[in-house]
């Protein structure tokens, strides 16, 4: 026995090790009797990548354990932040956990619930005793997440949600220089969240795509969505701000991802959109009814059908771009009054050499809003890349 191990309180282990914050999941499975079983595990974790391995402990007095154990396989259900109640429901001991519960069946037959952050499905790889728990280890056969929604997170004998002021992207190599970037706009970027009320978004070019590589304040599209890590194609009308300061090789660039040639018209109305950008120092995209939500909807699924890898996600963007252009930097001036459905507004920021190297986009503004509002909201947005831009200065001289 190790020296001291035996003066360990229970409580006092379990109050310190709370202050490690776990994801929630529910370990699913259908037993030798044909009826769905389920508990809720804290302990779930990876294992191994080559064989793919993962692993959750349940203790020895569990009653839902022997049941699951008695199953071929095992689906791991890693619960979203809204999934509280399903969490306590299987945590309960005895009763009908799946009542009222709505799932289907991953591809070895384990129930999934709907609605989880993500599923693991697994066959029994080991189960050893350790303690007064089982080590359950699963050789993972499916897998998929949900992409969308953030995960339920259990801390310090409570449930809460992972919700910091701001999310920055995983590194990946091709965009990996850019973070320093996001690392710099990270107060800003909190500080326009929070001021505005709305999210807002670092977006950096990298090639022929644009990337989220952080966000802060709340998601528009639910509570349990980001973007970060998001790539869309660099194609017009999207990314003006990126064009619109830079020379006629990078603009000429940029009209050819359109996918096909464009005609005079068409080539004329998106440099004077880039005009627009420049002059005013800012770039809005505007809704328009009925039709107009519609086909911008499409656009926002065709991005991220992109993001997801489907093989006509870019040629989708760029068809619903060029058909929505009139919508991407009005002709017209905002009218303090007049109220506007503005999808998202952007405002640049400069990096040393004079380039736009990052913006700051807000996206769900409120529906609708005053030009004097979206003004306000630009400001407050143009000052966070003011800041951003000399700290960028200071830094490089």
């Amino acid at each position: 026995m190790a020296l001291g191990a035996a003066s360990i309180d229970g409580q006092r282990f379990r109050r310190v090790l709370g202050n490690y914050p776990t994801g929630v999941t529910v370990v699913t499975a259908i037993g030798d009797d044909g009826n769905p079983a389920g508990m809720a595990v804290g302990s779930f974790t990876s294992v191994s990548l080559d064989p793919p391995l993962v692993a959750f402990l349940p203790t020895k007095s569990s009653t839902s354990f022997p049941k699951i154990r008695t199953a071929s396989s095992f689906c791991v259900n890693v619960l979203a932040a809204d999934q509280e109640p399903l969490s306590r429901g299987f945590a309960a001991r005895g009763g009908d956990k799946f009542a009222g519960v709505s799932w289907s069946r991953t591809p070895s037959g384990a129930p999934r619930l709907d609605g989880a952050a993500a599923w693991i499905d697994c066959e029994f790889e080991s189960v050893q005793e350790a303690g007064d728990h089982y080590l359950v280890i699963g050789r993972v056969r499916h897998l998929d997440s949900d992409g969308e929604r953030l995960p339920l997170v259990f801390f310090q004998g409570g449930y809460g949600r992972f919700s910091p002021a701001s999310l920055v992207a995983v590194p990946e190599p091709d965009f990996i220089s850019h973070l320093r970037l996001a690392d710099l706009s990270r107060t800003e970027l909190e500080r326009v969240a929070a001021e505005v009320g709305t999210e807002c978004l670092a977006i950096a070019a990298v090639d022929d795509q644009l990337v989220v590589l952080a966000s802060a304040g709340t998601p528009s599209r639910g509570a349990e969505y980001t973007r970060v890590g998001q790539r869309m194609p660099f194609v017009p009308p999207i990314g003006a701000p990126f064009v619109a300061w830079a020379d006629d090789d990078a603009v000429r660039a940029w009209l050819t991802r359109a996918g096909r040639p464009f005609t005079d018209a068409e080539r004329e109305r998106h440099l004077a959109l880039l005009t627009r950008v420049r002059a005013r120092g800012w770039s809005i995209s505007l809704g328009g009814g009925e039709t107009g939500s519609g086909t911008q909807g499409e656009l926002l699924d065709a991005i991220d059908s992109y993001d997801e890898g489907e093989a006509d996600g870019r040629e989708r963007v760029q068809r619903l771009g060029v058909e929505l252009a009139h919508r991407f930097e009005p002709e017209h001036e905002l009218e303090p009054d007049a109220e506007y459905d503005v999808r998202l507004a952007s405002v640049p920021v400069f990096g040393p050499d004079g380039a736009v190297v990052l913006t700051l986009t807000l996206w769900g503004l409120p529906h609708p809003c005053t030009g004097a509002d979206v003004r306000r909201f630009l400001d407050i947005a143009l000052a966070a890349a003011h800041t951003i831009g000399k700290s960028l200065d200071d830094r490089s001289g």
